[in-house]
């Protein structure tokens, strides 16, 4: 099967600009882009639809342009959205830049003597231009007819809150980013997604009047559940990419949980599996969705590929806790993080020196049991555990040496009930 006929499969191809762009495609290497605004310090789930695009059109030995919104951020796409946002500083920008650009490098290899993929940034070449030069040089070729025509402007007008001129300038500089990158890059298509169609074909019809160049456009669907509503978003947020805003076992337990209309989708368009193993997926939900192992097989392969080996193999180890697997090598994020809907009690440090803490007062400590007494028989009928290592002495004294991280202790009692004990100095 051929790329775009494979990308065809996957449900990838939204619209093109022309029909022969899959002939186009084969006959030679191509190179692309796809445009990210750094609005945050991380990208989201939202976000990779664009990276896993260009990583296959990498793949597929074409050039893949990641071009970072420095310039762009500062006013902000007004596709989709209903009000103007706040404009960030250039210090937060360069920070933001700075931190998406090597969350990238996981999904492009931007290495090599010649990459096939190129990190770029649109305001190393916008921001030495005066604002009479850009009007003079750019504004000039784009009639504000086509621009109003745009459904990002045309939604936006109608409505209450309108839209700044400096929001509906937004399209030129995205355009003329089009228009250096053939000039530089002999960058020849763009792809994005379908809220996106507006800015492309803007970009096109630029470089057609400033140089009449023929250039292409590609847009995906957007990330979306069967119910319309967008993928990657939580009762917490956003599903980011950096670990540090979404461990790497809450980003598992995401993907893990997609529900069944929905994760045939996602192993398609996000996933390098097999047209094979897919549709082997495909018969496994339907003869026993409750083995789940689409889920699984769609959680492991984006959970290592947004955070590595070493991230897969924590949220399994983390996973595993849930299921009674004895806690080792977890820190208090990541603890936090596993038992975020389990009852937690503060209890000085101090409280584990000397003799330590005796294990019935924890468990009345931890709401586990009303008293010493019904801890007791907790414990004489075998349902108490201290980070998941049964526990049935009942003299038994707790220390720091039974800490599961930093400052949690876990307790359970049967088999389901979890609390934490967080010792703080």
């Amino acid at each position: 099967m051929q790329f775009f006929d494979d990308l065809q499969w996957r449900g990838l191809i939204h619209q093109t600009t022309d029909d022969g762009l899959a002939a186009w495609l084969h006959k030679q290497p191509r190179t692309l882009y796809a445009g990210f605004d750094p609005t945050a310090d991380s990208l989201h789930v939202g976000h990779m639809m664009g990276l896993i695009m260009l990583r296959r059109y990498q793949q597929a030995g074409h050039t893949a342009l990641a071009v970072v919104g420095g310039a762009t951020g500062m006013i902000g796409d007004p596709s989709g959205k209903s009000a103007e946002r706040n404009l960030l500083s250039k210090d937060d920008l360069e920070r933001n830049v700075a931190a998406i650009g090597e969350q990238m490098k996981r999904f492009l290899d931007f290495g090599g003597a010649k990459p096939t993929a190129k990190l770029l940034n649109n305001f190393d070449w916008t921001s030495g231009w005066s604002y009479l030069e850009f009007l003079r040089d750019i504004g000039k070729n784009f009639p504000v007819n086509v621009m109003l025509a745009k459904d990002s402007v045309k939604s936006r007008l109608g409505g209450d809150a309108g839209m700044s001129y400096t929001e509906f300038s937004y399209m030129l500089l995205q355009a003329y980013d089009f228009v250096h990158l053939y000039k530089e890059h002999g960058c020849e298509l763009q792809a994005g997604g379908s809220d996106q169609w507006g800015n492309i074909t803007a970009g096109i019809d630029l470089a057609r009047r400033m140089h009449g160049a023929h250039l292409f456009g590609q847009t995906w669907p957007l990330l979306t559940k069967s119910d319309g509503t967008k993928m990657g978003k939580t009762e917490g947020g956003a599903v980011w990419l950096s670990p540090d805003r979404t461990s790497p076992y809450e980003f598992f337990q995401y993907w893990r949980n997609v529900d069944d209309s929905d994760v045939g989708g996602c192993l398609r368009m996000l996933t390098e599996l097999s047209h094979e193993e897919i549709e082997s997926l495909d018969k496994s939900r339907e003869d026993d969705a409750a083995k789940r192992e689409s889920q699984v097989r769609l959680a492991e392969e984006l959970t290592r590929l947004v955070h590595g080996q070493e991230g897969l193999d924590a949220a399994r180890r983390a996973s595993e806790v849930l299921f009674g697997a004895e806690i080792a090598e977890l820190d208090d994020r990541q603890l936090v993080s596993i038992f975020r809907d389990v009852p937690s009690t503060e209890v000085p440090r101090d409280r584990l020196a000397g003799d330590g803490l005796g294990i019935l007062e924890a468990f009345t400590l931890a709401g586990l049991s009303k008293s010493n007494g019904e801890a007791r028989r907790t414990l004489g009928n075998g349902g108490a555990y201290v980070n998941n290592r049964r526990v049935d002495d009942p003299k038994r004294q707790l220390t720091t040496a039974d800490l599961a991280s930093e400052t949690v202790m876990v307790l359970r009692s049967g088999k389901k009930r979890y609390a934490l004990l967080r010792f703080a100095e």
